[in-house]
């Protein structure tokens, strides 16, 4: 990585923690001069508009959730096991790896009824992320760890629906118990899910 990709990592990490804070529509170029100390020209240099900071930002994110939860994921045995280790490190994403929560369920309640390329993007991420899951869960079938008939895709939505859930309990309602609901909730999913 170059001195100037290194830079601009650098600089979309502290983006990514700010829009995680404050949503992406805190999020501008004033904003994140303030936070890097950097000159609002610099930044305009790197990102031209809020938009593009905007967009750059959640790309950046969606590279280091691939980096810290599917990809170590996927190096799991295929099977229940590989499901488990994608909600764990989900958890631990939602949980630990930003200040502010999943960026992804953030943005995703800030653009849900504006059109636009923030809007476009986030329903790409969110539709790649529900793939994945249904892939996982339709290799668990292929093992013989669920059951032949299951709807890989109606669990992708109940997992989707699990990890908002939890998001909106631990993170709004600042709910102690929030992670061994959302782990009882995915047994549940599982034991129905499983070869009979």
């Amino acid at each position: 990585m170059s001195k100037g990709q290194e830079t601009k990592s650098a600089i979309l990490d502290e983006a990514l923690a700010v829009a995680s804070r404050v949503g992406f529509t805190g999020l501008s170029i004033g904003r994140l001069a303030e936070q890097t100390g950097m000159s609002k020209s610099g930044l305009f240099a790197h990102f031209q508009s809020k938009e593009q900071l905007q967009l750059q930002t959640l790309a950046h994110a969606k590279r280091r959730f691939v980096d810290t939860t599917v990809r170590p994921a996927l190096t799991v045995p295929r099977g229940e096991k590989r499901l488990r280790e994608l909600f764990e490190r989900w958890l631990t994403w939602e949980s630990q790896t930003l200040p502010g929560g999943c960026i992804f369920v953030t943005g995703s309640v800030e653009f849900d009824d504006q059109p636009g390329p923030m809007r476009d993007a986030l329903v790409a991420d969110q539709r790649d992320w529900l793939d994945t899951i249904a892939t996982v869960v339709e290799a668990a079938v292929t093992e013989g760890d669920f059951r032949p008939d299951l709807d890989a895709r109606q669990v992708a939505f109940e997992l989707q629906a699990l990890t908002l859930g939890f998001h909106h309990f631990a993170r709004l309602l600042g709910d102690e118990h929030a992670t061994d609901h959302a782990r009882t909730a995915f047994e549940g999913i599982l034991e129905r899910a499983r070869a009979r």
